[in-house]
């Protein structure tokens, strides 16, 4: 399941998503997500639902290949919407036996909440599909570029961000070879007791943690021996054009945004 996950992976297609300048994806992105937790009702849900799947299809990626991006994480979204459903009150009560009481809001709101993070992580994975990790730190440190008046280290933020969303899909293969190789050995950590899968996992996290620490300490002598030293005098090979394309697709906020609002009434 492990090397099903795809955010901070980097999918090199021609489309009219991949062509956006980065700057324009951040931006947009972070307003979308301010929008997603302002819905509150079927409609303004739908018309989210409505929106990924339009970008999914200028940006050429598949609806399955995005949905299998969500099993890693499955567990999580269960997580989420039991929650809600066993503590969350109101509405007709649906299950009542002993302690377990269930009612129609409770599942109403574990179904929007769950929504709500599938959106988000549709959207940020869309955009780590489609934007190279180098492009992503320079939208970054562009975007965080007026705090640097602020005494801010701007562009180590960038690259920590960067590195740290690039390492996600390396962090996850390494995850999967380690597991192989336990199980080869006669280790199954799917297998027995809550307590044997915990205690399973144990030799699993130690290799796991030592190929992390070898994978960062590899990055940092590399950056050394290549005169590493910040912003210092650096010139940039890539540089950020702004087209009229993406200026087209940020003023399309403005009635997503007045349509959600509209909606969530």
């Amino acid at each position: 399941m492990l090397d099903k996950m795809i955010l901070g992976r980097f999918v090199p297609l021609q489309s009219f998503v991949h062509q956006l300048d980065p700057r324009m994806k951040m931006i947009f992105i972070f307003v979308m997500m301010i929008l997603i937790f302002l819905m509150n009702n079927w409609q303004s849900y739908a018309a989210g639902i409505i929106l990924i799947f339009i970008i999914l299809k200028l940006s050429n990626l598949s609806f399955l290949f995005l949905f299998n991006g969500l099993k890693p994480i499955l567990f999580l979204l269960i997580f989420t919407f039991l929650m809600h459903v066993f503590l969350t009150k109101g509405g007709t009560t649906l299950v009542d036996y002993g302690i377990i009481n269930i009612q129609s809001q409770g599942i109403i709101m574990g179904i929007m909440i769950s929504l709500r993070f599938v959106l988000i992580i549709f959207l940020t994975t869309i955009m780590t599909l489609t934007t190279s990790p180098i492009a992503l730190t320079d939208a970054i440190e562009a975007i965080l570029k007026p705090f640097k008046k602020l005494k801010l280290p701007v562009h180590e933020l960038a690259l920590m961000m960067s590195i740290a969303l690039r390492f996600i899909p390396t962090l996850m293969d390494e995850t999967q070879k380690v597991m192989k190789a336990q199980m080869s050995r006669g280790s199954d950590i799917s297998a027995g007791t809550i307590k044997q899968r915990i205690k399973a996992v144990i030799p699993l996290l130690i290799p796991l943690f030592v190929s992390a620490f070898k994978c960062a300490e590899d990055l940092a002598i590399a950056m050394e021996v290549r005169g590493y030293k910040g912003d210092v005098g650096r010139t940039k090979y890539r540089k950020l054009d702004w087209h009229k394309n993406d200026t087209l697709s940020l003023l399309t906020l403005i009635p997503i945004t007045l349509l959600i609002l509209y909606l969530k009434q």
